[in-house]
């Protein structure tokens, strides 16, 4: 199928977007990197009359570091996370992570703000940054918001983006040297979704575990941070027994939807052995 005729607008400014966003409200949408609207698009998922393109707007590209914070333009693609030196040094989680989103096709045109914006529980980014304990500034037409990664995301396409609302930054505390992470991911195919996939990072002290976030994707209606396991690690050491009740634990609160990437208990299955896998991984990346 093709889309149905809409117009398109092609602001050159923020203050520009969200007057056309404000202006033609629930008829419009915002088009970021356009692989989760263009495919609904045409499958008339979605029929909006008004397509708001913010590929011209430079000001919310880029990657640079204010203070203790990592701050990256919404509009920065995945392969610009990807080669970013700041990241590679700074957060290799998210450069990680980046690397295992679709194909590079993909990547060259995937933005970060549109694959969060979407609120797709397929989606990467939203487990990733719930790790990293992101906060997300949002523009509207009264001024700017910012809400934490950690409870935006509410369930399948729905977050915390009010109607009028664009994501213009993602703010990351710099990760402490010595942050363990992993992001462990199992997808069928290259350019497919996670079957199940886990992103952790960790931090260690005096042989104990000091700090751990554990985010699951694609097992549930939206990315789910497994307090449970993590509370299970916390001050103590981080050996095989743990990491494996930190997944039994991580296993108990996955709800999938069975389709063809598995049944509800493959996937549930793979989560724990994700989590295993990332557990272990971040450990070994940790300083002790």
């Amino acid at each position: 199928m093709i889309p149905r005729p809409f117009e398109y607008h092609a602001p050159r400014s923020l203050s520009e977007a969200i007057s056309l966003l404000t202006e033609h409200g629930d008829t419009a949408k915002l088009l970021a990197g356009g692989h989760s609207l263009l495919p609904m698009m045409k499958l008339r998922f979605a029929l909006p009359d008004h397509l708001i393109d913010l590929g011209k707007l430079t000001e919310l590209k880029g990657i640079r570091e204010t203070g203790d914070e990592l701050r990256i333009g919404a509009m920065t693609t995945e392969n610009e996370l990807i080669w970013s030196t700041l990241l590679q040094e700074k957060c290799p989680l998210l450069v990680e992570g980046a690397r295992q989103i679709s194909d590079p096709q993909v990547r060259y045109r995937g933005t970060i703000g549109g694959d969060i914006s979407h609120g797709d529980p397929g989606n990467d980014h939203p487990s990733l940054t719930i790790a990293l304990d992101a906060s997300f500034v949002l523009a509207g037409e009264h001024g700017d918001r910012v809400v934490p990664a950690d409870g935006f995301f509410l369930g399948t396409y729905m977050t915390l983006l009010e109607a009028g609302e664009i994501m213009t930054e993602i703010r990351i505390p710099t990760p402490a040297a010595g942050t363990g992470y992993c992001y462990a991911k199992l997808k069928r195919k290259t350019g497919d979704f996670a079957t199940a996939a886990t992103a952790v990072t960790l931090r260690m002290s005096g042989g104990n575990v000091s700090d751990v976030r554990i985010v699951l994707t694609n097992v549930g209606q939206t990315a789910l941070r497994a307090t449970g396991a993590e509370q299970s690690l916390l001050g103590k050491p981080l050996d095989d027994a743990r990491i494996d009740e930190a997944a039994r634990l991580a296993m108990s609160i996955c709800e999938p939807a069975e389709d063809l990437r598995g049944d509800i208990e493959y996937k549930t299955a793979m989560a724990g052995e994700m989590t295993r896998r990332a557990l272990s991984k971040a450990l070994s990346r940790a300083a002790h």
